[in-house]
């Protein structure tokens, strides 16, 4: 029982710290796409520095993959494992007077948001390693805003994106908080990180559905 116990711990803490680097990511993703509204430029000049800096595209971005997989098949194992260790359900169960909506669809917020993660990569990883690794493209720095905003043109693909960010903010207000309870920080500053994590939650999500919304109704005339 006690190796079990420390292996759902482990489990919990590799899953915690794996969604903490994640939504660092997010926050560094955000800063560069926010400069596709308000300066294209700079927009184009990061974008072509992480797409061919040799430290991002092959030390950075194997592991920012790796710990979308860690993430998400973590929660999925502790969610199977919960759900099997359940074999006397509760008499009555009382909702969210047990636990809010967000933490008892966790699981389901966190698929769907994997779902769009998928879509995103399509959209622009796979396109990215296409043009560069298929079709032998030569560099061209400033083509990125360009196929940013054309992805927006579609409304379908530009509401998707949208919903998606959605359900990554109810994800992100119980699961962000969620890590620092599981890497024991419950201290006189745990006040301010609750604070700072449903701002960062409701926040970056709204800033990348502004960014689609944006270019979906700003598209460039050819």
């Amino acid at each position: 029982m006690s190796g079990l116990l420390k292996s759902s711990i482990a489990r919990k803490v590799v899953m915690a710290l794996s969604g903490l680097f994640l939504v660092l990511f997010l926050g560094q993703h955000f800063v560069i796409n926010i400069t596709s509204v308000i300066a294209p430029d700079t927009f184009n000049t990061w974008s072509h520095f992480m797409g061919y800096n040799p430290l991002v595209q092959y030390i950075l971005q194997p592991i920012l993959i790796a710990g979308v997989i860690v993430h998400f098949v973590m929660g999925i194992a502790l969610e199977i494992k919960n759900n099997r260790a359940r074999s006397v359900k509760y008499a009555k169960y009382k909702g969210s007077a047990n636990a809010s909506w967000i933490s008892r669809n966790m699981i389901i917020t966190g698929l769907v948001v994997l779902a769009f993660l998928g879509l995103h990569m399509y959209d622009f990883w796979v396109h990215e390693m296409a043009y560069k690794y298929i079709e032998n493209n030569p560099e061209d720095p400033t083509r990125y805003y360009v196929e940013t905003v054309e992805k927006f043109e579609p409304l379908v693909r530009t509401l998707l994106y949208v919903i998606s960010f959605g359900l990554l903010a109810l994800h992100l207000l119980h699961g962000f908080a969620s890590s620092f309870q599981t890497m024991g920080v419950n201290n006189k500053y745990s006040p301010a990180i609750q604070t700072f994590t449903k701002i960062y939650a409701i926040a970056i999500p709204l800033g990348f559905a502004f960014i689609a919304i944006y270019h979906h109704l700003n598209p460039i005339t050819h």
